[in-house]
């Protein structure tokens, strides 16, 4: 993770597969709560907004996710 601190409701995305919990690297989610620094309470929902998972995720499992132009460091 970079030193950007993710903050509540960013949109991020699994870097790793959870078959424990039937996700896969890549799959979408928003966090809804901050446990530690460094650990996200995520909630993962379908395209009508049902929620079908949520998971107590560190920050090394997730990468952020932009939908904006981002200048490169």
């Amino acid at each position: 993770m970079n030193n950007n601190m993710l903050r509540l409701l960013d949109i991020v995305a699994l870097t790793e597969n959870l078959p424990e919990h039937g996700l896969c690297r890549g799959q979408v989610g928003t966090i809804v709560e901050i446990l530690d620094p460094d650990v996200y309470e995520v909630e993962f929902s379908d395209d009508d907004g049902q929620t079908y998972d949520m998971q107590a995720l560190s920050a090394a499992q997730l990468m952020e996710l932009h939908y904006h132009f981002l200048k490169a460091a």
